[in-house]
């Protein structure tokens, strides 16, 4: 994504460099303590390729933070959003809607058919995003959490697996 999108005046959202890196990985870690490495999405992210993220900073802070990964549904490459991580100071602002929003806009740009997420369903619904029965991820989730933004009319079907 070449340029910036930048919700108000005083939050600034743009692709993460390397050196946003540390901060992010704080940022996540403070918002879903120890236990997010439990979880089957973590597990995916671990072995999966980063394609892309985004930041989000207010007067130089670091108050938000996501990332893409390339992941492949049956055949279908796609991408895996997620940990959506916004700033406890900085929620209830739009900021993780305006984070999402950055990562639908780059998976229009890429070669993929739709973008995966383990997340809230009526949160993800206004972005377009609905159940992927077929997607069967590699460890426990609850199927009613996973769900899939066609972007290039592909399909949600079979395991999912790092890209």
């Amino acid at each position: 994504m070449s340029a910036s999108l930048v919700p108000s005046s005083s939050v600034r959202i743009a692709p993460e460099t390397l050196a946003d890196a540390v901060e992010a990985e704080a940022l996540v870690l403070g918002a879903f303590g120890p236990g997010r490495f439990a979880k089957t999405a973590e597990r995916l992210r671990e072995v999966a390729r980063r394609v892309a993220g985004f930041t989000a900073r207010q007067d130089g802070r670091l108050i938000g933070s996501v990332r893409l990964w390339a992941v492949t549904v049956g055949e279908t490459e796609a991408l895996f959003l997620g940990p959506i991580a916004v700033a406890a100071d900085a929620r209830r602002e739009g900021l993780g809607a305006d984070l999402v929003a950055a990562c639908v806009e780059e998976a229009r740009h890429s070669a993929v058919a739709g973008i995966l997420l383990v997340g809230d369903a009526p949160y993800f619904a206004r972005f377009g995003f609905t159940a992927a029965p077929g997607a069967i991820l590699p460890g426990p989730a609850d199927p009613r959490r996973v769900l899939w933004l066609p972007i290039a009319g592909g399909h949600a079907e079979g395991p999912v697996r790092p890209g």
